[in-house]
């Protein structure tokens, strides 16, 4: 599983259709409707938040978003909680510099061997899935690299 921090603009196709499925899991996991991954290190964070479910329900919502601009037709029905039009700030979550520039590089290895065009160098600012607020920070402690 997967739950990546990056802006889900920066995936190829097959990471934000793989992105969409393992959220789905998670938050299957975090609504207590599966027995399955309850354990992954990926759901430490969510389950920190004071409102799991609304905090995945933000991450799905900006997946579907994304996948929308795109063309694609995710079904929006399957958020639990998807975000309102108000979007207070509540389901925000912090993620680090050093959490970015770990997944960027991820990502761009798997790239150079599923999908070559879409390799990047690293920007100066990696661009962070909209529900995070970047601070300055090493590797998250539920990573696993």
């Amino acid at each position: 599983m997967r739950l990546w921090s990056l802006h889900p603009e920066v995936l190829d196709r097959q990471g934000l259709i793989a992105g969409w499925r393992e959220a789905l899991l998670a938050q299957a996991v975090l609504l207590g409707r599966t027995r399955g991954y309850t354990r992954h290190p990926q759901l430490e964070r969510f389950r920190s938040h004071p409102d799991p479910g609304t905090a995945i329900g933000a991450y799905l919502s900006e997946l579907h978003a994304d996948a929308t601009r795109r063309g694609y037709r995710f079904d929006v029905g399957r958020i639990a909680f998807p975000l309102g039009p108000d979007r207070d700030a509540s389901w925000r979550m912090e993620v680090t510099t050093g959490q970015l520039a770990f997944e960027w590089d991820h990502l761009q290895r798997k790239l150079r061997q599923r999908s070559p065009d879409h390799v990047r160098p690293r920007p100066a600012s990696i661009p962070a899935h909209p529900m995070f607020v970047v601070v300055d920070g090493p590797i998250a402690t539920w990573e696993r690299p």
